[in-house]
């Protein structure tokens, strides 16, 4: 039993390393928080500092997420441990100890606790990601539609409750993250996403 909580303690520090943050810095000695829209994650650092750096947080995220899961997996830990260190990972970065609490909005973190939980699930929501992506060019559109299909594709695919369970507040997270680029999207005032 105290392993795993020290399991899931680790996957949240893990989770609050601010990898936009960082690269941002250490790449080109600029504070994300102060440019674009604020935000550490993927988005942002694509939009402000450039592709390379971009794609670089974007894997950083995602891995913070998948590690923890994975090796959860890999040590044959019940399900509902599995599924609290996933969340415990999505947590830390949307609620980094290191920020006072303040991070990025989750996509690309929550992204490889899926990738690592239910990969079968994150190829069906990465279709209708890049479909929606594709046509309205919002990666936020894309991000909340995606959020919000994951569960009920958990649910048929994987089918385990403490998944499932994981799954949902995940996805109610990253779309309450979402709140005013939903304001954006009924106002038309987003950003649309530029390759």
């Amino acid at each position: 039993m105290e392993i795993n909580i020290l399991f899931v303690i680790s996957a949240y520090l893990l989770g609050s390393i601010p990898t936009g943050l960082l690269l941002a810095k250490a790449f080109c000695g600029v504070d994300i928080r102060s440019t674009g829209s604020g935000n550490i994650g993927a988005t942002n650092v694509y939009r402000t500092i450039g592709p390379r750096i971009g794609i670089l947080t974007l894997f950083g995220d995602c891995l913070k997420g998948a590690l923890p899961v994975v090796i959860a997996k890999s040590l044959a830990l019940p399900v509902y441990w599995i599924a609290l260190i996933g969340l415990a990972a999505f947590l830390g970065h949307v609620y980094t100890v290191f920020l006072g609490f303040k991070g990025g909005k989750g996509v690309a973190t929550a992204l490889g606790v899926f990738l690592a939980a239910s990969p079968l699930a994150v190829l069906v929501a990465l279709v209708v990601f890049s479909l929606v992506l594709y046509r309205w060019r919002y990666v936020s559109l894309a991000s909340i539609t995606a959020s919000a299909l994951m569960p009920s594709l958990v649910a048929l695919i994987d089918g385990e409750p403490a998944i499932v369970l994981m799954t949902l507040v995940i996805a109610a997270v990253v779309i309450l993250k979402h709140r005013e680029n939903i304001k954006r999207l009924k106002n038309g005032t987003e950003n649309k996403f530029k390759a």
